[in-house]
């Protein structure tokens, strides 16, 4: 997606070869029309799945995930990182999560009222980088027997092996924006290319 790689160059900064910060559109500040954007083309990526669900973890996915489902026509759920009082009392699913960027280990819930064994559901996140978060989500969702279609990923750091994860494990991933390296401040996309070696 040429247009989020162009946001990418313009207004992301590298602050090492690891960690790419995109805060002044997508996880701080959020640019709604490339939020809208993002959304329709993930929908048109899984256009030809019958999707009933979009899922996401709160809180930097949400935005492309919202964008997503009202492009599909389906509800969101977004699992929660924090215990809340509203979801004591219901039956919930877990998994526990690490976090690169914040080196924690976090416990994601979602409410079992949302996701039933009918359901299809889509995964969509801002970042894959080693795959924790795409697969807690996952294993949610396995808990309560439905299917995981497929996982969105807004920007991929292609380095690091999160897709090899996804896809070793049989999900069907699409990045929007896949990046081969960030050495030397400088922020390289993955080409065909690379892709066809």
């Amino acid at each position: 997606m040429e247009k989020l790689k162009q946001k990418i160059l313009n207004d992301g900064r590298v602050l090492s070869e690891n960690v790419l910060k995109v805060d002044s559109f997508l996880n701080h500040q959020v640019d709604p029309f490339l939020m809208k954007e993002i959304g329709d083309e993930f929908a048109n990526r899984f256009k030809n799945q019958v999707i009933t669900k979009v899922l996401t973890l709160e809180s930097s996915g949400i935005a492309p995930a919202l964008m997503t489902a009202l492009a599909l026509g389906v509800p969101l759920i977004f699992a929660r990182k924090k215990n809340s009082l509203t979801l004591q009392n219901q039956d919930v699913v877990t998994a526990e999560v690490f976090s690169y960027t914040k080196q924690e280990t976090n416990t994601i819930a979602v409410s079992k009222k949302f996701v039933n064994a009918n359901d299809k559901v889509l995964i969509i996140d801002d970042f894959l980088a080693n795959g924790e978060a795409s697969l807690g989500l996952i294993r949610l969702i396995e808990q309560t027997g439905a299917e995981v279609i497929g996982v969105g990923i807004v920007i991929e750091k292609s380095f690091q092996i999160g897709r090899e994860k996804l896809e070793n494990a049989g999900y069907h991933v699409e990045s929007l924006a896949r990046i081969l390296s960030l050495k030397n401040q400088q922020i390289q996309f993955v080409t065909e290319e690379v892709l066809q070696r």
